[in-house]
């Protein structure tokens, strides 16, 4: 027998699993590949004492080292085919990943076989967790938001929302979706707020379980038992139900006398045309009836005044930078 068929066959590389975990998940609740693998493992690290899933791990059976490997003392572990799991930091353990890949392009050592495994998978709406979180701090410890209050923060939700309609007419999709994050945070900003309250606190989540308990009983044609094939038709829907939850005395009972003019005419005048009732319209001297009863005759019409005087004065504003542009030549 010669001398190469008696050498030993070199040691199997081993595997390295990198098992990430959303921290917009709660803590405990991993995939069952992650559950097996975690299970399996020979080793199983995580270099941050505090990570969120240690507690149910170790609850599990799963012992959890606090260590924090380089590279090479990464691929001494996986030896004799070993498999070693690294729980990643929140962040990401930059060090150790740019680590693997320059030893894995150095083309001079076995590489053990790496895997990335997702251990949980971020939820649609997972990031306003982060942005509840992000408020929460700033809150805590920014000089000026700590001090801001309900009625300090009123104008900012309605420039921000006349942003928002501008960036929607604009037809930008950048503009729209920074905008819609700027009105996002004017909610989540007041609800903060609310919960500091001493006599009626009250949260995000209570914010959130509002509108979706207002969103399911006023739409029973999609939760419920009744139907509704057109849009006409969920309108009824909606108006009943909200008729039902309000009981108001008055159907001007719940439009704010604060909206600009065109749009608080146009919106009494739909809940007139709506109810079915015949209210003559008021007669005077001025310009004002004269803009209520255009307001009138193009929400008869389908037409939101408001956003028609809007497109009519930005044709005005383009004749008049075309007329500052002739005057400069």
């Amino acid at each position: 027998m010669t001398s190469e068929a008696s050498a030993p066959a070199p040691a199997a590389p081993g595997r390295i699993v990198l098992l990430t975990a959303s921290h917009r998940v709660a803590p405990g609740l991993l995939s069952w590949p992650a559950w097996q693998t975690l299970r399996a493992a020979d080793q199983v690290l995580c270099a941050d004492a505090g990570h969120p899933q240690l507690p149910y791990l170790r609850e599990a059976g799963i012992t959890v080292e606090h260590a924090a490997p380089t590279a090479q003392e990464l691929l001494d572990a996986c030896e004799g085919d070993c498999t070693v799991v690294v729980i990643p930091s929140g962040e990401g353990d930059k060090a150790l990943t740019d680590g693997l890949a320059r030893l894995a392009g150095s083309g001079r050592v076995q590489m053990p076989d790496l895997e990335l495994l997702p251990g949980s998978y971020d939820l649609p709406g997972a990031r306003l967790l982060d942005l509840v979180q992000v408020m929460d701090r700033i809150r805590l410890e920014c000089p000026w938001s700590s001090q801001q209050t309900h009625k300090g923060l009123a104008k900012y939700g309605i420039e921000e929302a006349y942003e928002l309609v501008e960036a929607i007419e604009d037809g930008d999709r950048d503009e729209l979706r920074e905008e819609l994050g700027d009105v996002l945070l004017q909610v989540v900003f007041h609800a903060r707020i609310a919960q500091e309250d001493e006599d009626e606190p009250f949260s995000i989540d209570d914010v959130a379980g509002t509108i979706v308990e207002k969103l399911i009983h006023r739409h029973p044609h999609v939760f419920g038992d009744e139907t509704a094939e057109t849009p006409e038709e969920v309108k009824e829907h909606w108006l009943r139900t909200k008729a039902a939850e309000k009981q108001r005395d008055s159907l001007t009972d719940g439009v704010p006398l604060g909206q600009p003019g065109l749009a608080l005419a146009a919106k009494l005048a739909s809940r007139v045309r709506t109810a079915g009732l015949e209210v003559p319209l008021p007669t005077g001297e001025g310009i004002g009836y004269d803009l209520l009863a255009l307001a009138v005759q193009a929400e008869a019409a389908g037409v939101d005044p408001e956003a028609a005087l809007r497109a009519a004065g930005r044709t005005y504003r383009d004749a008049i930078l075309a007329t500052e542009a002739a005057g400069r030549r």
